[in-house]
């Protein structure tokens, strides 16, 4: 059975995922990890969704205020063996909906070209490329999204 429980960076289910996430960027972004890790942490996150499978984590991913408009999509991740079952789908489509509650009218998230995956997956949740926001203008390997609610 799923199911999903909103809670804060506390949670430890939601600690375990992270850890899983930051061993696979390190691989994938190898010498650029530093410079994206220094922005990833989850800290004071107030707004985490983990995805559940009978009672085993196996997805998260958390919002932050982005301004007035916008939350942040940040430390999505869904476990390797899980994957293309909609688990991901699920929470980011629980973020999106707290988003909304939280009165924000968009999404915008950053991820990298080296996560062909999650590049694709972003793209047919309906999230458009943007101009690199923040820290992340003039980084070649990233790509920054943006999706309005409805």
């Amino acid at each position: 059975m799923t199911s999903l429980i909103r809670a804060d960076s506390s949670n430890p289910h939601f600690i375990s995922l992270v850890a899983l996430l930051d061993a696979y960027l390190a691989e994938k972004d190898g010498k650029e990890h530093d410079f994206y890790h220094q922005f990833n942490s989850i800290d004071a996150l107030k707004n985490v969704v983990v995805c559940m499978e009978d009672n085993v984590p196996i997805a998260c991913g958390a919002i932050k205020k982005f301004d007035d408009e916008s939350m942040e999509v940040k430390r999505m991740f869904c476990k390797l063996e899980a994957r293309g079952k909609g688990f991901a789908s699920l929470v980011l489509q629980e973020l999106e909906k707290w988003s909304l509650e939280l009165g924000f009218s968009n999404c915008v998230l950053e991820t990298g070209k080296r996560q062909e995956e999650a590049v694709n997956f972003y793209k047919r949740r309906g999230y458009s490329f943007i101009p690199n926001y923040g820290q992340y203008s003039g980084i070649e390997n990233s790509l920054c999204f943006k999706k309005t609610l409805e």
